[in-house]
């Protein structure tokens, strides 16, 4: 074997490196380096469904951003012709987030009944990011932590009451599609008796 072929640590020679100067600066503070918290706008197409409606209303597009607080974060959606805030979404939310789609649909309580809110991405990621931001703005951290069993109980709470909000609201639209059926029976009925 060459000695070309063998390195430092075969032949018991210290290993050389050069070593670089250290640059320790501590005239910036903290906060200005760049951040781990740093949240790209969200654009998003707007829905909402209030109390006793079965249907949509459309609000126009919104941007979505994650606002940090100390240690807790809130949504903010706001209307991008406008700028005005439409809703925001924090701790003290009584909420419940699903994807559906590119969509993601948060039922949200307010006194006793439920608000829908409709949040369309544009893409498959953007919707993935939209959930997880709501949900982690969402979470009651301290409360899951200090009093695990509260926090389950109010989650069942949430889910127990927007369930009920969508059984009322089917049932609604059955009754509402059964009303229509037996007045255009009625109707036809009427009309063949007529031309008897």
């Amino acid at each position: 074997m060459s000695d070309m072929d063998e390195d430092a640590v075969m032949t018991g020679t210290p290993l050389q490196v050069p070593e670089a100067p250290v640059m320790v600066t501590y005239d910036q503070p903290a906060s200005s380096a760049p951040s781990s918290r740093e949240f790209k706008d969200i654009q998003v197409k707007v829905h909402v469904r209030r109390p006793e409606r079965d249907s949509w209303v459309y609000l126009g597009r919104a941007l979505v951003s994650q606002e940090f607080m100390g240690q807790s974060s809130r949504v903010v959606v706001r209307s991008m012709s406008s700028g005005k805030v439409l809703v925001v979404f924090g701790e003290v939310s009584d909420l419940q987030a699903e994807k559906r789609g590119n969509f993601v649909v948060i039922g949200c309580i307010e006194g006793g009944s439920v608000v829908s809110w409709s949040l369309n991405a544009l893409n498959n990621s953007e919707t993935l990011r939209l959930l997880a931001s709501v949900e982690l703005a969402c979470y009651r951290c301290s409360l899951a932590v200090i009093d695990p069993r509260t926090h389950s109980k109010i989650r069942r709470r949430i889910e127990r009451t927007i369930k009920e909000d969508r059984r009322r609201r089917h049932r609604r639209r059955k009754d509402h599609d059964a009303m229509i059926d037996a007045f255009s029976r009625q109707h036809l009925d009427e009309d063949v008796e007529s031309n008897s």
